[in-house]
Formats: structure tokens, C-alpha cells, sequence
């Protein structure tokens, strides 16, 4: 194979490979994610209302959940349908980064707590309820949520 046919190869299989992740990254409007458009869509009316007559608008309790920071979220989840080991154990977690922009591709969050002691202290079991919970609360193809201690020393980690 000649020189100018591996570049050309090369650089065509660079583009299939930028084309495939643009398409994935869309909006694809799945759940979780804004809906970014400029026009009403052919269920929905102007005014924010549907074509059935029922508001678009969010209710207080969205809206609410919106504001609040993903730490926050995590944990309101975790209060509502987590067992009684895991609400004890998200009561440490102090920030939450990563949670909000998915693509399933290659997912990654990071939650930050208040143990102390690295992966030898008293964090490690309580970092595999985290990585658990967290599970449950965000679903991705290819997602790795890691659990850091208040130094920021790895605790734990788990796919989501």
C-alpha cells in the first residue's frame, strides 16, 4: 500500500469515527435531556400547551429538582427508593459532578464524601452502596461512577 492510500484510509475512517459520535452525542431526546427547539413541535400548541389541551408547563416539584444541585438530586433520589443503608450512606455525599450530561458512550461521574482514610478507611463499604444507588439513579451504556473520600482519595468505583 502506497503512502497516499494509508493517509487517505486514514482519514476517511477519522470521519466515520467524528460522524458516529456527533450522532450519538445529538439531543436524541431521550429523557433527562433540554429540548433546545425553536418551534412547537406537531403535539404541541403555542402557549406551552399540548394538543390535547394539558399544559407543557413543569410542575413545582420539576422545577424544583431542576435548581437543585446534583448532589442534592442524588440524594432526594436516594431518600425516596433507597434501602435503609444506602439513605445512611449517601448522607455523606457532599458533591456530585458528571450526572448531567450523558451521550452512553463514555459516561463518567464522580462522587465526592466526607470519609476519611483512602480505600484502607472507614469509606469502602459505604462507597459500594454509593456507586449502587447511583446506579439506580442514572442508567447509561458505558458509565463509570467513581467515589472519592474527602481528600479526594479513591473510595470505590461501579458502572451505571
Amino acid at each position: 500500500m502506497g503512502m497516499k492510500t494509508k493517509i487517505t484510509l486514514g482519514a476517511v475512517v477519522g470521519i466515520v469515527v467524528i460522524g458516529a459520535v456527533s450522532a450519538n452525542s445529538g439531543d436524541g431526546g431521550g429523557e433527562g435531556k433540554s429540548d433546545n427547539r425553536t418551534s412547537a413541535g406537531a403535539e404541541e400548541k403555542p402557549g406551552g400547551t399540548k394538543g390535547d389541551g394539558a399544559s407543557g408547563a413543569k410542575s413545582a416539584e420539576d422545577k424544583a429538582t431542576e435548581k437543585a444541585s446534583q448532589a442534592d438530586q442524588f440524594k432526594a433520589f436516594v431518600n425516596k427508593n433507597g434501602t435503609p443503608s444506602e439513605k445512611e450512606a449517601v448522607a455523606h455525599v457532599t458533591k456530585v459532578q458528571g450526572a448531567e450530561e450523558q451521550n452512553d458512550i463514555l459516561d463518567a461521574a464522580d462522587v465526592y464524601t466526607d470519609f476519611t482514610g483512602g480505600i484502607m478507611g472507614e469509606g469502602m463499604g459505604p462507597a459500594k452502596l454509593i456507586a449502587s444507588a447511583f446506579a439506580d439513579w442514572k442508567q447509561s451504556e458505558n458509565g463509570l461512577v467513581t467515589v472519592y473520600d474527602a481528600d479526594g482519595e479513591l473510595l470505590g468505583n461501579g458502572n451505571f
